[in-house]
């Protein structure tokens, strides 16, 4: 779904819509969840130097900013979960990558990561499908990335085992 001028101006005209639309990269007229977990991995880069439980805590935090700032925006536009908030994709795949901080090492992994993540962002296997349906609000926006995320990791940890064992 495409905004307006008008809408991209209440998105982006406060500091909600700059987290939720993941800096702007939501905008993106092709993919935007897709355009959102590219976006992440700038930050990631980051991220990934720090101790383990900063980077829990980071992401907590993240989740907590996330789900503010997708209320500000569904107010905003009144459009539940609209396309342009994408801060789900960015928290979601943090979560993907987080094996990466003690497993495995090096781009392959990171783009196995982004893929995993990516695959059950789309395809919403339960309980991703029931939290997508069935929970509102910014929380809802949140959480089936959240579950999509935890799948991700899940499924990269195990490969890593496998392949870096």
């Amino acid at each position: 779904m495409r905004l307006d001028a008008a809408q991209r101006r209440a998105v982006l005209g406060s500091p909600a819509g700059w987290i939720a639309s993941g800096f702007g990269s939501g905008l993106s007229p092709v993919a935007p969840g897709t355009a959102g977990s590219l976006a992440a991995l700038l930050p990631w880069l980051a991220l990934r130097e720090l101790p383990s439980w900063w980077y829990v805590a980071l992401v907590a935090l993240a989740f907590v900013l996330g789900t503010w700032a997708s209320n500000v925006v569904i107010g905003r536009l009144r459009i539940e979960d609209p396309g342009v908030i994408v801060w789900d994709e960015f928290v979601g795949q943090w979560i993907a990558l987080m094996p990466l901080l003690w497993i495995a090492r090096g781009w392959p992994w990171i783009v196995a990561g982004f893929a995993l993540f990516r695959l059950f962002d789309v395809w919403k296997p339960w309980p991703v499908s029931w939290a997508d349906r069935k929970v509102k609000g910014g929380v809802g926006v949140m959480l089936d990335d959240v579950l999509a995320g935890l799948y991700a990791a899940i499924a990269l940890a195990i490969a890593a085992q496998f392949i870096v064992s």
